[in-house]
This record gives structure tokens, sequence and C-alpha cells, in this order.
């Protein structure tokens, strides 16, 4: 729904379509795509992330030197406020330290998972020789993800002014980069949220479906009783996308998007805590595999 929702404001912010719109089609794509499996699901993501990012990062480093005499205290700015616990101004009203972390670690987790244990489900899935060269490549993901791509665009809402406007969300990012490149800016954000989110609704859709096979075999091996399931999980699954999208054509839009990030968060926790308990208890057998890996 989060995701849906970023997808939708996105498009109606640049052109103007119904959120209601945005989610029957998403939920059509998404259920071509999942019907064909991991395979097409790889394949689809694996082609369409490296592009995205590419373009993304572009058009981020355009703006940044653009404004490369204000990058320095963009970054000063970030640091003072986020250890002084001064309060700032617009969407960061009232800020104060423990909002900070908490909304920095909350928005860390969404994300790039460390630590909730939904990567490693599809990184399980690829064949190679030894665990850990897998667990080295899965490691890129958060750097990539959030020191490299979010800290960007961090410097890019502080740099512009626009972190000042009041904007949140997708609507923060378009501001932030047409005010630079102008319409070019509207269409970079809006079709790299649009993948963005699109490839992450087909993850988390794998994670789901593999989340619930678990159970449900745990339950009974029956074929028929697992697709019964199955079909509800994936029914349940696209009307959350539908909703999510539609929200935004709502009169208390503002406040429904503050729900689902709210619920977001909430279910993010649930999965982290008993993740990250396992992997305390697990994590000798991880030294003793990095310690094999890496022998002479």
């Amino acid at each position: 729904m989060a995701q849906a929702n970023s997808v939708s404001l996105a498009l109606k912010d640049t052109f103007n379509i119904p959120g209601i719109v945005t989610g029957l089609v998403l939920a059509l794509v998404v259920g071509l795509v999942v019907i064909g499996g991991i395979k097409r699901l790889g394949y689809v993501a694996g082609n369409l992330v490296p592009f995205m990012a590419v373009l993304y990062i572009s058009a981020a480093i355009v703006v940044l030197i653009l404004n490369f005499d204000k990058v320095p205290g963009a970054f000063l700015l970030i640091f003072e406020s986020a250890f002084s616990g001064q309060a700032a101004v617009g969407g960061f009203a009232g800020a104060t330290v423990a909002h900070a972390v908490r909304f920095g670690i909350a928005r860390g987790i969404f994300s790039n998972e460390a630590g909730m244990g939904s990567a490693p489900m599809a990184h399980a899935t690829a064949k190679t020789p030894h665990s850990i060269q897998q667990g080295l490549i899965a490691m890129l993901g958060p750097f990539i993800d959030t020191i490299v791509v979010c800290t960007m665009t961090g410097l890019v809402i502080v740099s512009t002014g626009a972190w000042e406007t009041g904007k949140t969300s997708t609507s923060l990012s378009i501001y932030a980069f047409n005010s630079q490149i102008g319409y070019a800016g509207d269409l970079v954000i809006t079709f790299g949220m649009v993948l963005f989110a699109f490839t992450t609704i087909l993850t988390w859709s794998f994670y789901g479906k593999q989340c619930l096979s678990y159970f449900v075999k745990k339950v009974s091996e029956d074929v028929g009783f697992y697709r019964f399931f199955l079909r509800v999980y994936y029914s349940v699954f696209l009307v959350g996308i539908i909703i999510g999208a539609g929200v935004v054509d709502l009169p208390k839009a503002a406040t429904y998007l503050v729900d689902i990030w709210l619920f977001s968060d909430i279910t993010n926790a649930l999965m982290a805590i008993p993740n990250l308990i396992g992997l305390l208890l697990l994590s000798k057998i991880v030294v003793g595999l990095v310690k094999d890996y890496f022998k002479p």
C-alpha cells in the first residue's frame, strides 16, 4: 500500500492521473508478473533496477553540480539537525532528536530492508558455491540504496531548499528536482518512483508467497489446499495495491497516508524483532562460515 501510494502521488502530481486508475493498472501489471513466478519476477526486476538507478543517480548528480556551492552547507545542516535536536521548519517542524531517530530508523529500514529478514528470501534462491559469497553481494543492496541513493536525494532536497516548503513524500522530491532541471525533474522522479516502487512491490509479493508457503505446507501437503490460500493471498495483495493508490483521491488523503506509513512501520518492527534475535542466535555459525570463506 505504501509503495502503491508513492506511485499514485507521483503520477497524479506530474500527469494528473487519478489514483484509482493508477491502482487498477498497477495491480493488473503486478498480477501478470507474479503469475510467471520467480524467474519472470527476477527477469523484470533485474532489467528495470539498473536502468532506473543510473537514471536517478545521474539526475541527482546534475542537480548537485548546479548547486555545488550549497552542498557543503547541506551536509552541515543535516549533521547539525541530527545531533543538536534543533527544531527545523517546513515538513520537519518541531522535530526533536527522538523523532529524528525514530523516523530515520523507520524510513531506513523501509528503504533497504536491512535487519528485517525479507531480502534473504530472494538471495536464498540464488545458486552460488558459497553462502558468504551471496551475502557479500546482498550487502551491496543497503549500501547502494541508502548510502548512495538516499544520501544524494537528501542532499538534493536540502541544497535546493525544498525541505522548507512543507511538502512530503514523492511531492517533496519532485519539487526539489523540478526547481533545478525543470520538467525533466518531474519525469525523472516520476518514472524513477514508478520503477522503484513497482519492483519493490514485486519482490514483496514474493516474500509473502514464501512465508505463506512455509506456514500452509506445515498444516497440509495437499496441493489444492496450498493453491487456494495462494489465490487468497494474491487477491488481498492486489486489493491492497488498489487501496494504497486510490486513497490519494480522497478528501483526507494526507491523513490516510500517515496511517499507511504508521501501519508499515509497525509491521516492519514486528518483522525485525524476531529476525534480529535469530541473527544473534546464529552469529557463531555466520562467523564460522566467514572464516571458512576467507581462509588462505
